[in-house]
């Protein structure tokens, strides 16, 4: 999300895409084939069922899991719970001889309101390092990379890397797959940000509630999900390459 792809109307690239194109380079040409199964707004139901059992049907050599980060966002959750599920989950990839990346959330610290979701992904980020540690998967540690704190480096619903901010995780995934990054900088922070008036932090803030908080306490109200009517971007192994990125 929000790593708008120039090409085509509400499609987005994100990092997954620009970790795969860097990843293509380091086999011959046409032998990497790719699928992108997330889904916007699923929980760990969707991540560890369906979107697992299509991955499998792949037979891949590298799968990346990220799931749980939406079940944290509910006020009542067990992590130990999905800790113990997404381990199943990795287990079950591990005895494939695939590899597997898992992903921390970022710290949300100076995130405003989300902050208070601080101690949640904290748990969550140390549960995801013992996971990898028992299983021997790698870990895209966002938790770590300390230049996500900086919220230009995120999209105006707070929730969402802006294409800068993806650029920066696939490199931070590159790193954790013991690949060569194309950018030795990418963990360094932004320049300092102007002053922002208090009163101008208040009225943003009002602004984002509006447009982006409230309409997802409905969501949660009524039982709906954004990505309920959406599917998979890349739903079955195809090739994949620098050249199908917008940029390239």
């Amino acid at each position: 999300m929000s790593d708008a792809d120039p090409r085509a109307e509400g499609r987005y690239v994100g990092w997954a895409d620009r970790l795969a194109a860097a990843l293509s380079t380091q086999v011959p040409e046409g032998e990497f084939h790719y699928a992108n199964l997330a889904v916007r707004g699923r929980k760990l139901d969707d991540v560890i069922g369906p979107q697992l059992d299509a991955a499998l049907d792949a037979g891949p050599d590298l799968v990346s899991i990220v799931g749980g980060g939406n079940d944290i966002l509910r006020p009542r959750v067990d992590l130990d719970e999905i800790a113990d599920r997404l381990e199943q989950a990795v287990v079950t990839l591990r005895a494939t001889g695939a590899d597997v990346l898992m992903a921390t959330p970022a710290d949300p610290a100076d995130a405003g309101l989300l902050s208070s979701l601080r101690s949640r992904h904290a748990v969550h980020s140390a549960n995801v390092f013992s996971i990898a540690q028992r299983q021997g998967a790698h870990v895209l540690n966002l938790w770590g990379l300390r230049a996500l704190r900086d919220w230009r480096l995120w999209s105006t619903d707070r929730i969402h890397l802006s294409t800068e901010g993806h650029r920066r995780v696939a490199q931070e995934a590159l790193s954790a797959l013991a690949q060569p990054v194309s950018d030795p900088d990418w963990r360094a922070p932004l320049d300092p940000a102007p002053a922002v008036a208090r009163r101008e932090q208040v009225a943003e803030t009002a602004r984002w509630a509006r447009a982006y908080a409230a309409p997802w306490v409905h969501r949660r109200l009524t039982g709906r999900s954004s990505g309920d009517s959406v599917t998979a971007k890349i739903a079955e192994p195809t090739p994949f390459g620098p050249a199908d990125l917008p940029d390239a």
